[in-house]
């Protein structure tokens, strides 16, 4: 059971499991792979996703078992919220670390999955699926 406006009231570490998965907006921006510069540390997206995301749903089709089969997937928790500075500055988890508002189109303030999706927030519309073959310098995105 989700508390009311749980995003507003309470801190990251004090959300239920339940309460903090909610804050994923399903753009799945997460999911696409990133190249970092080692010399000053930005991180660059690339059009390539996880081989694991269902680009339809935006979300990863065996959700459970992702860290196992994906070594390099990244468990999002609330103790690691410091680490968040390569998500997407639309990111739900990232929005409420740093103290700023969920937008209209996220799923907790529009009641509705699709909303994500209509604002042309989620990566469905421009996303490969990785096959193990790709230069992802080919892939990178000027911005997202």
């Amino acid at each position: 059971m989700l508390r009311e406006r749980f995003w507003e009231r309470y801190p990251l570490q004090e959300l239920s499991t339940e309460e903090w998965e909610a804050l994923c907006d399903g753009c799945a921006r997460c999911c696409l792979q990133k190249l970092e510069d080692e010399d000053n540390g930005e991180v660059y997206y690339t059009a390539v996703a996880c081989h694991l995301l269902d680009l339809e749903q935006c979300s990863c089709s065996d959700y459970r078992n992702r860290n196992r089969n994906v070594p390099n997937c990244v468990h999002l928790t609330p103790e690691r919220t410091a680490e968040f500075y390569w998500l997407p500055d639309t990111c739900g988890y990232r929005l409420i670390h740093e103290g700023k508002p969920l937008p209209s189109w996220h799923p907790l303030q529009s009641g509705s999955k699709a909303t994500v999706h209509e604002a042309g927030i989620s990566i469905r519309s421009f996303a490969m699926l990785e096959t193990g073959d790709e230069d992802l310098e080919d892939y990178l995105m000027d911005a997202l």
